[in-house]
Order: structure tokens, then C-alpha cells, then sequence
């Protein structure tokens, strides 16, 4: 058994031919409307990475964000971001008119102060539309949904329908009743926002409508979906307001504990997320039943799941509420082998890739290969000149998804050019090439990513493309400036995509060879 950098020599995660794809969010792709959606613009992607030979699309959570517009703090596990909805899509469908969605937005970055009051008012067209008669064809299927989704749906509406009446106020903030969930008080605010709800649980119609068209086409062209599931949720999210037995809060509802991670790569003093963590004991004892619908839910939508923090199911990093940084935390052990054993017999399979980043201790290197969940690997990480880095290509096995950065990483020629003198070198040397310039960095990354044993490679597009500062997805601790980067409709046109194809050949992981995923 080879155990270089922790992870045992197991056979590939679930039988996958040699393959490849390319990370981009859906909110950075091309539209006309402010902000990528999952309209025309996602067919053209898909298309676009069936003509470059990909086999896989990874994008980043896609529920209804809330603070700082991050994807990793949703207001709900099981609702899709209302933003994604396609205006094309609805004026196809009769709901809208192209009139009613004209815009004039910059084309390469999302500003979301304008573009949620301008999908807000589409989507209050829309319902406006439906209820006056429009498409009453789609009766059936609307009260189809609400009622095969109704175990998240009522209480996500009422949560939003509650939030906009209280503009936007943390969930804390509002009266006591309804933060303790009342039955007269939640019955009372059901009757007065009759209409608010509705409108809510029309838009997550709308929006998983069109997503379902989107697996649907990328099936039809050998492109399979890689979801990104949060570890945790959002303290103001309507699954700690329904569900607040299931997490470690106070009387008054509080968090005791928030979760971060201690001193890391990416911050000197930890990172302090904020988010409440779960009570184990009370998600154990109903066989995990909430962690386990909020898998199917995604499953819904994507064919492979990218488990964030997966450390936190070995053990999370706790840090008292109130304290200034991550610092003053402790390892608290999570729900372990029990958890996999728990979705290995709801689902019959493990569909996952181990996001196992950070600090990563024994036991879990244990437990993602008990269950040979594949690991993380990420290039940028590889040049510190120590030859049994586990980011090196040679110390990789086959069951490893090979990234050359991640959202959270600088595109790569941005990471050169901030690359020590002595990790540059290490990085030419590695390479056995003479040293040089910024603009050779992505695409050489690119190949040693792509020529590696690894099962699956990932690239952002920002690599793909070459592109450089101001192209930053995330910058981990800092809650500005974040996840407003979008590619532009020539971009998708350029050579890259044709070199991109000759790789994927040269290195057998074209798509043609076929995808294979168990269940």
C-alpha cells in the first residue's frame, strides 16, 4: 500500500475513466442580465466543454446567499439561489416579456446592490404573470413541487417572507414569538404573508425547472456536474431557525460555539467563519436524517458532491462565541465513520471528493480512506521544496482530484508573480525547464495537472484563460470584494479551449472515453 502524503493506494473513487473539467461558478458566466445564470449562457458553457474533450463542469454552492453574497452562507441547504434564474428562460416560457428585462449591467463583474432589486422585480413579474393566467399549464407541476418539497419549502418561504418584512434583519433580531417559532405567531404570519410565501416557493419552481434542464442537457453531451456542499450553514439561515435542536446554541437561540479554523496557510491568526455548529448527539440519534435529506437535495442536481472542510467530520475546529479570532478554538470530534456508514446505506454509494485541505491531522487521512472518499490535491501548494510535499505530483495515487487552484487561491499567474524567489525556482526545477515568465505558469500547472496519475484534474477557468490580477474568486478572511468575477462572452471563444482538447487527448481524459459513476 502506497501511503505517500497520507492517503492510501485505493482503487479510483467511483469507477471514472481518466477525466478532466474545468471549475467555473455559474454566476460568472456570461448574460446580458448582470450576473451568470442558468439560461443560454450555461448551455454555451456545457457545449464549450464538450467541444474541449471535459467530462466534468464543478461548480460552487449554489443556494440563496446571504451575508457578504458568499455561496458557503446560504440561507438555506435545500433552496437554490434565486439569482440563477434565466430571464431568457422565463421570457421563453410566456412569464416575462423581453421588454421587461432590458438592462444595461457591466459585463465582467456582478454588482449585486443592482442585481438583486432588478431580478426581485422580474420575479415579481413573473408571478404576477402566472397568477393572472399565464402558463396555468404549469399549474400541475408548481403544486406538484410544493408538495414533494415541502419538508424545506414552507419553512425557507415563511423564513424569507419574514426577512423581507423585517428588512432583512438577522432572524434574531425579530420579534420573540417567531424567533421561538410560535405556533400562533408562525400560524398568524403564515395567514398575513399568504402572498410572500407563495411568490418564494414559485421562484425555487422557476429555478429548479431550468436546473433540471441543465443536468438534463449536460447528460446528453457526456458532461457530468460536480456540486460543493458547505460543511456548515449560515447563522441566519432558515435551517437553524426550523431546526435549532440540531445545533450547539443557547437559550436565547445564540451560537456557543462558532466555527473557523486555526492558523493556516491563508491567515496567520485562523479564520473566524462565524457559522453555528452542529449538535452531533441530536443529528445521531435520528440517524441523520436532516444531513442526509440535505445531500439528496443536491443530488438532485449534480452527479458528484465536493464535501467542504471535510476535516469537520473527523473533528471541527470550536471557538467560544465572542472571541476576537479563530485562535482561542479546540478540535471537537465530529460524527466520523458512523456518518459514512449512515449515507453508504440511505444512498447505496459515497459520491463524494473530500475537500481536505488546511490542517490535516491523522484521523483524518483515516477516515476519508476507510471509505476511499478521493482527496484534494492542489499545485499551488507544491513548491515549498520538500520532496515529500503531498502536492507534488509523484507523491499522488490515483484516487486524488488534482486542482491548480481552487476558488480560494490567486489564478495562477497572479500566485507567480507572488511567489518567492526560492519557490520559483522549485518550481522551473520541478518543471526540468530553464525559468520563466509569468504567462508560462498556468498553462504549465495545467499540464503537470493533466499528465499526473490522478483520477480527475480541475482547472479554474482563470487558469485555462491566463488571466491574472483582478480575476480572484475569494480572498479567504476578508468579507469584501468577494465572488463578483465573471468571464466575458469572448473569452469563451478563445484558442485556449483548442489547446485545452489537444491536452486532454494527449493525457487519455478525453470525455469520449466515457464517464462512469456508480448508483
Amino acid at each position: 500500500m502506497n501511503d505517500i502524503g497520507g492517503q492510501t493506494n485505493v482503487p479510483p473513487f467511483p469507477p471514472v475513466y481518466r477525466s478532466s473539467g474545468l471549475l467555473l461558478h455559474v454566476t460568472s458566466l456570461p448574460s446580458p442580465y448582470g450576473i451568470g445564470d442558468v439560461g443560454p449562457s450555461a448551455f454555451s458553457w456545457i457545449d464549450r466543454l464538450q467541444d474541449a474533450g471535459q467530462g466534468w463542469w464543478q461548480a460552487l454552492p449554489l443556494g440563496p446567499t446571504g451575508y457578504g453574497n458568499s455561496p458557503y452562507q446560504s440561507l438555506s441547504s435545500f433552496a437554490g439561489n434565486g439569482l440563477l434564474i434565466s430571464p431568457d428562460g422565463l421570457i421563453a416560457d410566456g412569464l416575462l416579456q423581453a421588454s421587461d428585462c432590458e438592462s444595461h449591467f457591466a459585463s465582467d463583474a456582478v454588482d449585486y446592490e443592482s442585481i438583486i432589486p432588478f431580478k426581485q422585480r422580474l420575479l415579481e413579474k413573473a408571478w404576477a404573470n402566472f397568477g393572472a393566467g399565464e402558463r396555468n399549464d404549469l399549474r400541475p407541476a408548481y403544486d406538484e413541487f410544493c408538495a414533494k418539497q415541502a419538508n424545506w419549502l414552507e419553512d425557507y418561504a415563511l423564513f424569507r417572507a419574514l426577512k423581507a418584512k423585517y428588512s432583512g434583519a438577522y432572524y434574531l433580531e425579530w420579534p420573540e414569538a417567531l424567533v421561538r417559532r410560535s405556533p400562533r405567531a408562525v400560524s398568524e404570519a403564515r395567514h398575513e404573508l399568504e402572498r410572500q410565501i407563495d411568490q418564494v416557493r414559485f421562484a425555487q419552481f422557476l429555478l429548479f425547472r431550468q436546473a433540471d434542464q441543465i443536468k438534463e442537457y449536460a447528460h446528453a453531451k457526456g458532461v457530468s456536474l460536480i456540486g460543493d456542499l458547505p460543511f456548515f450553514v449560515s447563522p441566519d439561515s432558515s435551517d437553524v431557525w426550523a431546526s435549532p435542536e440540531l445545533f450547539l446554541l443557547d437559550e436565547q437561540r445564540r451560537p456557543r460555539f462558532v466555527a473557523g479554523v486555526p492558523p493556516d496557510y491563508f491567515s496567520a491568526q485562523g479564520q473566524l467563519w462565524g457559522n453555528p455548529v452542529y449538535n452531533w448527539d441530536a443529528l445521531r440519534s435520528t440517524g441523520y436524517r436532516w444531513c442526509l435529506d440535505r445531500l439528496r437535495a443536491l443530488l438532485d442536481h449534480v452527479d458528484l458532491i465536493r464535501l467542504d472542510h471535510f476535516r469537520g467530520f473527523a473533528a471541527a475546529w470550536h471557538v467560544p462565541a465572542g472571541a476576537p479570532t479563530a485562535q482561542s478554538g479546540q478540535w471537537v470530534p465530529g460524527p466520523g465513520a458512523g456518518f459514512f456508514e449512515a449515507v453508504k446505506r440511505e444512498l447505496g454509494r459515497l459520491p463524494f471528493i473530500a475537500e481536505d485541505l488546511g490542517v490535516i491531522t491523522p484521523d483524518v487521512t483515516t477516515l476519508r480512506d476507510q471509505f476511499q472518499v478521493p482527496g484534494t490535491r492542489v499545485l499551488q501548494f507544491a513548491f515549498d521544496g520538500h520532496r515529500d510535499n503531498p502536492y507534488l505530483p509523484e507523491n499522488f495515487v490515483p484516487n486524488t482530484v488534482v486542482y491548480t487552484g481552487t476558488h480560494d487561491n490567486a489564478p495562477t499567474r497572479q500566485w507567480y508573480e507572488e511567489l518567492p524567489d526560492d519557490q520559483r525556482r522549485n518550481f522551473w526545477s520541478y518543471l526540468k525547464r530553464a525559468p520563466g515568465e509569468s504567462a508560462e505558469a498556468a498553462p504549465a500547472l495545467t499540464f503537470l495537472a493533466w499528465s499526473s496519475m490522478a483520477a480527475l484534474t480541475i482547472a479554474p477557468l482563470q487558469d485555462l484563460l491566463n488571466l491574472g490580477r483582478g480575476t480572484r474568486m475569494n480572498m479567504p478572511g476578508s468579507p469584501n470584494g468577494n465572488w463578483s468575477w465573471r468571464c466575458t462572452e469572448n473569452m469563451l471563444s478563445l484558442p485556449a479551449f483548442d489547446w485545452l482538447r489537444e491536452l486532454t487527448e494527449s493525457s487519455k481524459r478525453s470525455a469520449s472515453r466515457g464517464v462512469t459513476i456508480r448508483g
